[in-house]
């Protein structure tokens, strides 16, 4: 299956995912999981995943409703997530702080983005398993996407929660999903969602020059 839908590192951050984050695959080695690993995002990373979102999502990424929450601004801290295998970025993820018009506070996860010649490792399912377990772990009660249902539902994600909430632009509503972290964490969120996370500063300046080679 295709899974499309800056924060410091330390060496000790760095973590590698348990055997139950992978897809069953025959072309998966024991060695290959083994040099894979999941940390925070670095600077260096930039680059490197901008080129995998573009490949990931065409220039129409640019476009989508979840990107009005995202623009601007910073990813939540240590939620922003980075897949390596041998040194090569081979998978992104990053969650931002949102909350509906009722007052509930949230993330919005992804994008998400694995490496097309990768996606028999299972790192999409790892990244999203590291990253919601970070969020717990930080405080962090509920958490909202826009994805496919199938897929996403393995890891808790449910339309129930969502069905009195809206997003600043055009969304599918069998796509629009919620997670509660902590129990009830949703009940009662209702209205327009918007960003509350700090501006990214760095973050702007980087697409800017991007997209300015590219012109």
């Amino acid at each position: 299956m295709s899974i499309l839908t800056e924060t410091k590192m330390t060496a000790m951050n760095l973590v590698a995912p348990r055997a139950d984050q992978f897809q069953a695959s025959a072309a998966v080695t024991a060695d290959e999981r083994a040099r894979l690993r999941i940390s925070d995002e670095t600077a260096a990373d930039i680059e490197a995943r901008e080129r995998l979102l573009d490949a990931a999502f065409g220039p129409s990424r640019f476009a989508k409703s979840s990107e009005r929450l995202r623009v601007g601004r910073a990813p939540a801290r240590g939620l922003a997530l980075s897949a390596h295998l041998d040194g090569e970025l081979v998978g992104t993820i990053r969650l931002w702080h949102i909350a509906s018009q009722s007052g509930h506070a949230a993330l919005l996860l992804g994008p998400v983005a694995v490496s097309a010649a990768k996606q028999s490792l299972g790192i999409g399912g790892a990244l999203i398993r590291e990253a919601l377990e970070r969020a717990r772990a930080r405080g962090h009660k509920a958490v909202i996407l826009v994805g496919d249902e199938p897929y996403y539902r393995r890891f808790g994600f449910e339309r129930r929660h969502t069905l009195a909430l809206d997003m600043p632009g055009p969304v599918d509503p069998a796509r629009f999903l919620g997670l509660e972290l902590e129990a009830g964490a949703l009940d009662g969120a209702s209205g327009l969602l918007r960003p509350t996370g700090p501006r990214g500063q760095r973050l702007r300046a980087a697409r800017t020059a991007r997209l300015a080679r590219a012109a």
